[in-house]
């Protein structure tokens, strides 16, 4: 059969559809596809595959106008035309009625995309196999794609890639970068140090700006290659090729702190930014990048504690999950009540007798096992659940001496002291708690010791006051624990409400040992004498120790000597066996 000139004009065609444009060729040509062509708007074009030629036999309007360049004078679809020759070719050595793909090309604006799909006209008697190929104009929707994916990956404050925008930004490095042999790369996370407060005191939008600025500079401490991402609130991060190993994190790190070092001016203030900066390096490039990435924000979190840079070791990863981990279980503890109270004796070291016991948090977690009170306490004011723990305390310990109370059938001359969290005494409102404690257990004031520490003094002082006057409303007595390891002085000694001092164990557990460990008890001491407090002796292990703070007029002691930590009901029964117990 003799094949259709697409160069010729209409009246040279075989027939037309004046509505759609599109050409009919002989019903024995078409096998119905005419009646299916008349409903689409799109390009369409009857070829041929012969000779390894793709022929071009029919054509519509829509085809010509944005195919015509690329189909030659006798017809044959030219190679740099349309990607549809390996797509046809391997279409045509099926069996499939049809196949769609996409197909892009570089237009006169930019890349064009189409939405291809290629039908087999059977042959018949008269007439041998044929294609029928449409093509739709996507390039708008791409367009559309490509701006919304951007805002997806991207942080809109600091335009900057987002967390998800930043691993893709790493992928690509990795895959389409030459590097050099037994090359690197490292993960650089850096955590702006007290952002909140800036929210606080000046408004979100300062805070907005800080980070626009913070971003700029981080910016100009890169060099060419490394990628720059806002990957949390105030978190961000930087993947940088590392040829020479440690020593090219450390000198982007050095970089970063010039970057920062100069204050930024917010409003009418100079605002000095301090951050905490976590390095991890992969070991060959095929590491995960998602890895390293969690390696590094490991290593900052350690960072904000030890003040300064800190590089990923074996094992932080494993605490951090620990961590994560012991936060996630302790939240359901909380919620389900598995957590116990512990109880150790205070004992007077005059006459030998019970005057209270300190509660201490125990948890024993059915898949982490018995996790030490310094571990899940350090990740509760990490994650914000001290002030549920702290309050939790507080109503145990007052329904524990209510409990006991009605064992014995009348108050026990004994009180409970509770400690407090530096950081749930800047979050939580501690009064209206214990005030709720003792309401709701029925217990005088005076049998429930507020233990301080001095860093929560130093914290903040002027609401540090404020918090002990309420406390002595209610008639509470206040301890200040682990005292002579802070910065108190004699000042805010005199000028506090505190009624104790308790002298920590690493002075008093060597003191007969450490002769300048006596002397600092002994001042200890005689300055509680001079301002009217009384003294507790921490970690008193052995009979020499409690004989020897006994000889010195201190008034209570606590230690593995007289008791380890004990249940609820053991307290109740070690205070009665010891009821009256007139020795040490």
């Amino acid at each position: 059969m003799e094949s259709m000139s697409v160069r010729d004009g209409p009246a040279e065609r075989e027939s037309c559809d004046p509505q759609t444009g599109i050409d009919e060729p002989r019903p024995s040509l078409m096998h119905g596809a005419v009646d299916w062509l008349a409903a689409l708007s799109q390009a369409a074009a009857i070829l041929s595959y012969e000779n390894n030629d793709i022929i071009v036999r029919q054509v519509n309007e829509a085809f010509l106008r944005r195919f015509e360049a690329d189909i030659a004078n006798n017809n044959v679809l030219l190679t740099s035309g349309p990607d549809w020759r390996k797509r046809l070719e391997a279409f045509v050595a099926t069996d499939s009625d049809s196949v769609s793909f996409e197909s892009r090309r570089d237009g006169k604006l930019g890349p064009e995309f189409f939405l291809c799909t290629i039908g087999r006209l059977r042959a018949s008697a008269d007439q041998s196999e044929q294609y029928l190929v449409t093509a739709v104009d996507r390039t708008s929707e791409r367009t559309i794609e490509k701006n919304l994916r951007r805002e997806l990956l991207s942080d809109g404050l600091t335009a900057l890639p987002n967390r998800t925008g930043f691993g893709e930004e790493i992928d690509d490095r990795l895959a389409n970068s030459s590097w050099p042999e037994n090359a690197r790369f490292g993960i650089i996370a850096i955590d702006l140090s007290r952002f909140s407060r800036v929210n606080e005191s000046l408004g979100p939008m300062a805070g907005d700006e800080l980070l626009i600025t913070v971003a700029k500079r981080l910016k100009s401490s890169l060099r060419q290659g490394d990628v720059l991402a806002r990957i949390g609130g105030n978190d961000f991060a930087i993947f940088a090729r590392l040829n020479n190993g440690l020593s090219d994190a450390l000198h982007i790190v050095q970089r970063i702190k010039d970057a920062l070092d100069q204050p930024i001016r917010l409003s009418d203030l100079q605002i000095r930014v301090d951050c905490a900066i976590g390095c991890a390096l992969s070991t060959s490039l095929g590491d995960d990048p998602d890895d390293v990435v969690r390696k590094a924000q490991a290593a900052v979190k350690i960072a904000k504690h030890s003040g300064k840079v800190e590089i990923y070791r074996n094992g932080v990863l494993k605490e951090a999950q620990r961590r994560f981990s012991i936060e996630s279980r302790l939240r359901d503890a909380l919620s389900q009540g598995h957590l116990t109270l512990a109880y150790q004796p205070l004992i007077h070291l005059q006459s030998g007798e019970v005057t209270g016991f300190e509660a201490l948090a125990r948890w024993d977690d059915p898949d982490l096992g018995k996790v030490p009170p310094v571990e899940f306490i350090a990740v509760a004011e990490e994650s914000g659940l001290i002030t549920s723990l702290g309050r939790w305390a507080a109503y145990e310990a007052a329904q524990a001496l209510s409990r006991w109370d009605l064992k014995f059938g009348q108050p026990l001359p004994v009180g409970v002291n509770v400690n407090l969290s530096p950081i749930q005494m800047a979050r939580d409102d501690v009064a209206s708690m214990f005030e709720e404690a003792l309401r709701y257990s029925g217990i005088a004031g005076k049998r429930l010791t507020a233990e301080i520490t001095e860093s929560a003094i130093i914290a903040d002082p002027d609401k540090a006051r404020k918090l002990l006057n309420a406390l002595k409303d209610l008639q509470m007595p206040i301890a200040m624990d682990d005292f002579g390891t802070g910065f108190s002085n004699l000042a805010s000694l005199h000028s506090l409400p505190i009624d104790i001092l308790k002298i920590d164990r690493s002075f008093v557990s060597s003191m007969l040992e450490d002769r300048d460990k006596a002397v600092i008890v002994r001042t200890i001491l005689s300055l509680a004498e001079s301002l009217g407090l009384h003294v507790t002796a921490e970690g008193i292990e052995t009979q020499q120790l409690a004989h020897a703070l006994q000889s010195m007029g201190c008034w209570q002691g606590q230690g593995y000597y007289f008791a380890k930590p004990m249940s609820e009901a053991k307290a109740f029964d070690y205070w009665r066996a010891r009821w009256n117990f007139e020795t040490i």
